[in-house]
């Protein structure tokens, strides 16, 4: 029972540190883009794809990635960092609003653009000596 409160305790101290980097990357990405278009989840959801495939493969093909930083990292940081419960809201209200086109940017851009950042980040991570 104790170690599971202490792992536990590693993801919630990345969750916290991930939500509290969403909550600034957002501030920032909308000092300089207007709020008509969810901007700021999008780039969230894009950088934190390239950022997990990155690590995936330094924890499952490298093994330079220990399960506590595993935990640490993907699971804590980057599951308090991206915000796909969010992208799902913000469609539906462009929907609501009758925003079809945007919505529809929204949802093929992040999935598209998550994919293939996944990717990069992976063969970014293979790349390393």
């Amino acid at each position: 029972m104790l170690e599971q409160l202490r792992l536990a305790m590693i993801a919630g101290a990345g969750g916290f540190a991930g939500a509290a980097t969403r909550h600034l990357v957002g501030i920032a990405v909308y000092r300089y883009l207007p709020g008509s278009f969810p901007y700021a989840t999008f780039f969230i959801n894009v950088s934190g794809c390239l950022a997990i495939g990155f690590l995936a493969v330094l924890a499952d093909e490298r093994f330079t990635l220990g399960p506590l930083a595993r935990l640490f990292w993907m699971t804590g940081v980057l599951g308090g960092y991206t915000t796909f419960s969010t992208f799902g809201y913000e469609t539906i209200v462009l929907l609501r609003q009758g925003s079809v086109v945007p919505a529809a940017v929204n949802v093929a851009g992040q999935v598209v653009l998550g994919l293939a950042a996944f990717v990069a980040g992976a063969a970014a991570a293979r790349t390393l000596s």
